[in-house]
């Protein structure tokens, strides 16, 4: 089974599709997310793993857009918690270390450990495990990497301090995305996308009728209708499997109060990990 990722070997992309699909799989890394979701679309990967949302920095957005744009099922998700080490080339000390390059995200989330070194330069660089493939790449002796245990691994680097992260619930929601559904007979999840009616309490109306059916909404979220500045889709993730009864009467409801409503994916409840 080939799975796509976004990201080069090592990155935390990579850890959640061998934690979910098994460590037997064929992984194809890819330079964005875009190419990702083409890569399943074209049949030249049978899944990806896309990150959704981080607990710490919130929603990715661009994935919302392109699960609405590529219109390929969610099959499942996995929590991926988020460990940074800071690593450098073999021999390379703490004291020799005159900047840290990798994420932004990375970065922010590491703040209080990069505060210790005022002097150090923060250099942004595109993705964790890039950061660590450049240190090998460029033979970087005065400059350390961001980036997961695998990527250290990877690229032959020493980890010279471990876990810095600033809050260590630092968690990564991350999606599987497949052509073919994989609907659940119990423990499931559903995403949804609607637009409302431009009426009043048109938004009250749709999550009504989730709640007349005692089914648990667990997160809503709205994003720019292209096209119609100051209008919204909304994102929504509920409790249950559209095998279940109350959840497919609630969605031919709210099919009938809105004026577009697309079921993004129903799936197994993810783990921890």
């Amino acid at each position: 089974m080939r799975v796509a990722f976004q990201g080069e070997v090592g990155a935390y992309s990579e850890q959640a599709a061998v934690s979910f699909f098994g460590a037997g799989i064929e992984l194809l890394p890819l330079p964005d997310f875009r190419s990702i979701f083409e890569a399943v679309a074209q049949d030249r990967a049978h899944a990806a793993v896309v990150p959704i949302e981080n607990s710490l920095a919130g929603s990715v957005h661009q994935n919302y857009d392109l699960l609405l744009e590529f219109r390929l099922p969610i099959t499942g998700e996995i929590y991926l918690r988020i460990r940074h080490h800071l690593m450098a080339l073999p021999g390379v000390r703490k004291q020799d270390i005159r900047r840290v390059i990798s994420h932004p995200q990375a970065l922010e989330q590491c703040r209080e450990f990069l505060q210790q070194w005022p002097d150090i330069e923060i250099v942004p660089y595109y993705d964790t495990a890039g950061s660590a493939k450049r240190l090998r790449e460029a033979n970087l002796r005065d400059t350390a990497a961001i980036a997961s245990h695998q990527a250290a691994l990877e690229y032959d680097l020493n980890i010279l301090a471990s876990e810095i992260e600033s809050d260590h619930q630092n968690f990564t929601r991350f999606l599987t995305i497949e052509k073919q559904e994989n609907i659940p007979d119990e423990d499931g999840k559903t995403s949804i996308v609607f637009a409302t009616k431009d009426i009043p309490g048109a938004l009250f109306k749709s999550l009504a009728v989730f709640a007349l059916r005692d089914i648990n909404l667990q997160k809503l979220e709205s994003r720019p209708l292209l096209g119609r500045p100051f209008q919204y889709l909304f994102y929504l993730d509920f409790e249950g499997s559209l095998r279940d009864e109350a959840c497919r009467n609630a969605l031919n409801h709210l099919g009938e109060i809105t004026r577009f409503l697309q079921v993004l994916g129903s799936y197994r409840k993810g783990q921890f990990v």
